[in-house]
């Protein structure tokens, strides 16, 4: 059975199940479900606590079976976690959690209660035998990350719980806004800066000014969400996002071949709509999903075939610039190229009412 996150604090309180699994990237969400687990399964009488965190091939599923099985002297019941970091229990761990799953479910959690704790999985991995007897076993909670549009209302969220807020009308919106952009990425640290400003301010409204004190810029990047920002035309945001994935260090490569990737998928579906396919098709076919096809969408309303031609021979020349070729039209600097591919999409995207955008400085 499968249950929403935000609705487990109600789960928790009808009862327990025998088998929890969370599942998840987010490791402040996923921390939060699990605690709020443990602390459901202590008040139940759970006295005892056993850890197994499998690392690598050679973990002792049996050892695992037997400590599950064989009854504290001095508790009523136990909770046994089981971790698997790398969400790949292997061929003898498969067959190992699905016999765990039998004696779970045959013995309804009334002497042991079981939390797996597993990273995001793949569609393969969500498809095994060993995920399915999990899931039938129990309960399963999948946990999602926040994604950067719904960052202002997690944040009014979370001041809420220790009497906080901000200003309504636009003057909040700006301090969301802001506060968002400094915490972008890192969920973690966003809580921590939340908690912060219950350290240094009294309950009630906070100000811009007082949360521009406080809060610390905290983001951290996603190469892969640069091109979602590019293509829904967010200059401001996709510009931000670059220089912080050069001050992390991260590969200018990798970053050319995201922005690549997107270019060839946009004259890819843009081909294949020409070609009397529906969008639904030629997005599948060109293998974009999730969020991606709302921006593609979006973008492919907004690019000529010109402008894609156009875009394509610019990433050309830019796939240069990062293997240290040099181009007399354009910067030397890998960085510079980027920042200057970035401009020339989001200014082919970035358009209001149907106009396109202020022309920017390309040369930047």
């Amino acid at each position: 059975m499968q249950v929403r996150s935000d609705a487990l604090e109600s789960h928790l309180k009808r009862g327990l199940a025998p088998l929890y699994t969370v599942w998840g990237d987010e490791a402040l969400l996923v921390q939060e479900a699990c605690d709020a687990i443990r602390a459901a399964a202590r008040a139940a009488g759970c006295s005892e606590r056993q850890v197994h965190t499998v690392a690598g091939q050679h973990f002792d599923w049996s050892s695992l079976l037997g400590a599950a099985q064989a009854l504290s002297l001095f508790a009523d019941r136990q909770l046994v976690e089981i971790r698997i970091p790398s969400g790949k229990p292997g061929k003898d761990g498969s067959e190992a959690l699905q016999r765990y799953c039998e004696a779970a479910v045959a013995g309804g959690g009334r002497d042991v209660i079981t939390l797996v704790q597993l990273p995001r999985l793949d569609g393969m991995q969500q498809k095994s035998a060993w995920f399915a007897a999990l899931d039938r076993a129990g309960v399963s909670i999948r946990v999602y990350p926040v994604e950067r549009a719904a960052l202002p209302a997690w944040i009014v969220e979370r001041m809420a719980t220790q009497g906080q807020g901000v200003a309504s009308g636009p003057e909040g919106q700006k301090t969301l806004a802001f506060f968002a952009d400094r915490i972008e990425g890192n969920l973690l640290a966003a809580h921590q800066e939340v908690q912060k400003l219950g350290l240094l301010y009294p309950p009630g409204e906070l100000s811009f000014e007082q949360i521009e004190a406080a809060v610390l810029n905290v983001a951290r990047y996603d190469v892969f969400k640069l091109g979602e920002a590019v293509l829904a035309g967010q200059a401001a945001r996709a510009l931000r996002m670059l220089e912080g994935l050069e001050a992390e260090g991260e590969a200018a490569v990798l970053v050319h071949w995201t922005l690549a990737e997107d270019i060839r998928g946009l004259k890819r579906v843009k081909d294949a709509l020409g070609a009397g396919k529906p969008m639904p098709l030629a997005l599948r076919e060109a293998r974009v999903w999730g969020a991606k096809e709302r921006v593609f969408e979006r973008a492919l309303a907004l690019l000529s075939d010109a402008a894609l031609a156009h875009l394509l021979e610019a990433a050309h020349i830019c796939d240069g610039l990062v293997k240290g070729l040099k181009h007399p039209d354009w910067p030397h600097d890998p960085w510079q190229g980027l920042k200057r591919l970035v401009l020339m999409l989001v200014e082919e995207t970035a358009r209001v009412g149907g106009k396109p955008a202020t022309r920017m400085a390309l040369t930047a």
